[in-house]
């Protein structure tokens, strides 16, 4: 089992209700979309599998450990380096080079020593190098952060976690910033990464579409409540419909690659798609 949540619900200190009565688990391998209107929960559900935020009520195991309030620091600190978060935003100091920012997956796993003398001299060139090849970055390696468009920033936070090797990787929003073409060879790279290793990947999406023609099995959020849980083959137009519908049952338009709204990124339409290799 990657992951269990029994009658899971978070509370915010400010009385916020942001998930209730989340039933949910996975076995090891799984890959999972979470799909769902704007504030319906997908990214507190993901802050709360990868204990950012802790339970505030039910219970939680993540990769064969109990999370919660209660959990020791040195157990939620090893836990949290065995899972790897691509944020929508990636949270990377934008004076930082890329190759540190990439070799940044594997602090939690390395020595102090050793992640001391990276901030100084990069420990692994390689490693770093190949995670950028394979979003098509590898020519970044020395750049700075703040050199890089938003779609660049998202690409290196992805690298970051290809490179960590996570074995639960979670995904908020991670081609948010991407043309079409690289948002579905990127959400592909994610899939295959994680079949490659026997990870787990949960990854929230506000494209429908991709989520649908890259996942064998689709999460509905609403209200931060599961609406469904359901293989592909299963999710109908009915239940995506009620699922996006206005507070009023007023149908809307399903969020697609092709009608999202533009995310300012500097990023390039892909003349050459990210190249899907199965990791070593």
């Amino acid at each position: 089992m990657s992951f269990m949540l029994d009658d899971v619900g978070l509370t915010h200190g400010n009385g916020f209700v942001a998930l209730s009565h989340i039933h949910l688990s996975a076995t090891q391998g799984e890959s999972i979309a979470l799909i769902g209107p704007s504030g319906a929960g997908k990214t507190s559900l993901l802050n709360t599998l990868g204990t950012s935020h802790l339970p505030t009520a039910g219970h939680m195991q993540v990769l064969g450990h109990a999370a919660s309030a209660q959990s020791s620091a040195s157990t939620l600190k090893v836990l949290r380096s065995r899972i790897g978060t691509v944020h929508q935003s990636a949270p990377i100091p934008m004076r930082q080079r890329v190759v540190t920012a990439v070799l940044a997956g594997k602090l939690g796993q390395w020595p102090l020593w050793k992640a001391l003398a990276s901030l100084a001299y990069p420990q692994d060139l390689p490693g770093a190098r190949d995670a950028l090849a394979r979003v098509q970055l590898e020519d970044k390696l020395f750049a700075r952060c703040d050199q890089l468009s938003g779609g660049q920033l998202q690409r290196v936070g992805i690298a970051r976690v290809l490179y960590q090797q996570a074995e639960l990787i979670l995904a908020d929003e991670p081609v948010s910033a991407l043309d079409p073409a690289l948002s579905q060879a990127t959400v592909q790279l994610l899939v295959q990464e994680a079949a490659a290793r026997n990870a787990t990947l949960v990854a929230s999406l506000h494209a429908v579409d991709l989520a649908l023609g890259h996942f064998a099995r689709i999460v509905g959020i609403r209200d931060g409540r599961v609406a469904f849980d359901l293989p592909v083959a299963q999710v109908t137009d009915t239940l995506l419909q009620a699922l996006y519908a206005n507070a009023d049952g007023s149908a809307v338009a399903l969020p697609t690659l092709h009608n999202l709204p533009s995310t300012p990124s500097d990023e390039p339409s892909a003349a050459t798609p990210i190249q899907v290799i199965a990791c070593r």
